[in-house]
């Protein structure tokens, strides 16, 4: 059979619809979507960085955390998507940093822009990349300055000023050495084997200053819902007995799990007595057990809380898990799920009960604990935004600070490390004679992004500081290899003396992350988008058939044609 007007059939690969681009401009087109989401976060980097405010249907939201920003903005180009992992990847791993890796990302892919516009293929520079972050994690890791043998009070100082440069650069820099110091008690109360993060509670209170926010050595929750009688119990103890339950204590109707049948209704009043009698045996255990605090998971009724506010015992129910379980951890006590047998064993203690008012909220706060790996931060501040920007900030520090403390060296901030390494990688590229000499001299210019960023967003002339950054980086004796921006007068200095330290392991991650990231950007020339799986309902497939294949009737006949040309 002749084929339809002499024309070849056309052959089609893929569901009609489907948009394909590939080659040199979908790469093109990748690394700019990812330089429009860098510059979303360029300029919150360093000490004088700006915040974002962000508005979703959630509230609104002002941060200067890189991964809280690259969350909460809803990217749905494929590329760009990469760059939101990485930062959130750093967050979870080290907790800091989280900027830093984005905007170098962004500036290696911007970096190897030109070489692909002139047909450089995509793999020999991924190559050299690799190679590149090879040499600069070995140079940094010969360069950190470890603090693993010095005295606990020098390296809780040491962990301070850590604590202090991670702070810097957020919404409460003006209480940084404050924070810091606080950061680092909360830490260096936990169990130093496993530094367990869960055991720093954060408790957020609004209303009063900065300056009012306090550690607490133990556990801090809010006071709970509480039924009549809870006001007559006492609210303050010395060495307690402290008792946690998982049970409810309330008055059951025994009718709801169990059938009773009655031939005579005198008998129903001892089924109701035996029901109160059920309760009030579990009260009495507990009083019995000597415990002067009982806390439980579950509900503690109106009657328990009477029975307990006679007999001078303190009671909380509905406490949150997260709480027991530092109250457990703090105090020594078990959690139990019966009242039988109560051994005084399982019975925590502390220093000091007591309930405070702090704001308008009241809080139950167990201090000074026998076992305490756990400590509770209570924050004050002004607005809701504002707190919520503190805790961000606080665990960005007490990421620093427990990561410092596992891994005890440090690197000098304030763009030193980086404009070392970029000398010492413009140095290592000579030796090669390959293309890769020009790949790794881009790879260490794209280094000098950081201290760059640092000046501008400080406002400074940033060519006259990196200008004099590389005059001191490239002394022969080696006696400028601290220098970095000084962000309070605007020329340079030695970072390292004025304590501007970042963990090695920040840098080390971020730097790793970011190539890995640009090489995954690079190793793509092709995007295969199938509208067919974007459109939500299923039932509604024919009337997104008739859209993707219907702009305006030309589609459809064209694509009824072809698809008769193809049975042909």
């Amino acid at each position: 059979m002749m084929p339809m007007m002499g024309m070849q059939p056309q052959i089609i690969l893929l569901k009609e619809g489907t948009d394909t681009s590939q080659g040199k401009p979908q790469l093109i087109s990748n690394i700019n979507a990812c330089m429009a989401v860098v510059d979303t976060v360029r300029t919150t980097l360093g000490p004088r960085g700006m915040d974002k405010l962000i508005h979703d249907n959630k509230g609104v939201t002002i941060s200067n955390d890189g991964a809280t920003i690259m969350k909460l903005l809803d990217i749905v180009h494929p590329a760009a998507k990469s760059l939101v992992d990485v930062s959130l990847a750093q967050d979870a791993e080290v907790g800091d940093g989280t900027t830093s890796v984005v905007i170098l990302a962004g500036e290696f892919l911007q970096e190897s822009k030109p070489f692909i516009e002139e047909g450089v293929h995509p793999r020999s520079l991924i190559k050299s990349f690799r190679q590149a972050s090879v040499l600069a994690v070995q140079r940094l890791k010969d360069q950190a300055i470890s603090l693993e043998d010095k005295a606990l009070e020098e390296k809780k100082d040491l962990l301070k000023k850590c604590a202090m440069t991670t702070l810097n650069s957020k919404l409460v820099s003006g209480e940084k050495e404050f924070f810091a110091q606080m950061v680092v008690d909360a830490v260096s109360k936990l169990d130093p084997t496993t530094l367990d993060l869960k055991m720093i509670g954060i408790k957020k209170v609004q209303g009063g200053g900065l300056r009012d926010s306090f550690l607490v050595d133990g556990v801090a929750f809010k006071k709970t819902f509480s039924y009549a009688g809870f006001e007559q119990q006492p609210k303050s103890f010395s060495n307690p007995k402290i008792l946690v339950l998982n049970i409810e204590l309330e008055l059951k109707a025994e009718k709801e799990n169990a059938e009773i049948r009655l031939d005579d209704p005198a008998k129903y009043q001892s089924i109701v007595d035996a029901e109160w009698n059920i309760i009030y045996d579990k009260l009495a255990k507990c009083v019995a057990s000597g415990a002067n605090i009982v806390l439980s998971r579950l509900a503690i009724g109106d009657l328990a809380t009477q029975y307990f506010a006679d007999r001078n015992v303190f009671c909380a129910g509905r406490v949150e898990t997260g709480d027991i379980e530092r109250v457990t951890k703090a105090t020594g006590a078990k959690v139990q799920t019966t009242v039988n047998n109560l051994d005084p064993a399982v019975l925590g203690t502390c220093a000091q009960f007591e309930e405070r008012q702090v704001g308008a909220e009241r809080y139950n706060l167990f201090m000074g604990c026998p076992e305490a790996q756990t400590a509770t931060l209570v924050l004050r501040g002004g607005s809701e935004q504002f707190i919520d920007e503190a805790d961000r900030s606080l665990h960005d520090a007490i990421m620093i600070v427990r990561r410092a403390l596992k891994h005890a060296q440090v690197v000098p901030g304030g763009g030193a490390i980086e404009m070392e390494l970029s000398k010492y990688l413009c140095e290592c590229s000579l030796q090669y004679t390959s293309k890769s000499q020009l790949f790794i001299k881009a790879y260490a210019k794209a280094l000098e992004v950081i201290p760059r960023q640092l000046c501008n967003n400080a406002g400074f002339d940033a060519t006259d500081v990196l200008n004099k950054l590389r005059q001191k980086h490239a002394l022969a004796d080696g006696s400028g290899k601290n220098f970095g921006v000084d962000v309070n007068t605007g020329g340079v200095c030695d970072t390292y003396e004025a304590f501007v330290w970042e963990p090695a392991l920040v840098k080390i991650n971020a730097i790793q992350a970011a190539t890995e990231a640009a090489c995954l950007i690079l190793s793509v020339d092709e995007t295969v988008r199938n509208p067919k799986s974007e459109v939500p309902d299923a039932a509604s497939g024919a009337a997104a058939q008739a859209a993707i294949t219907g702009a305006g009737g030309r589609g459809r006949g064209r694509g009824a044609m072809r698809g008769r040309g193809m049975r042909r």
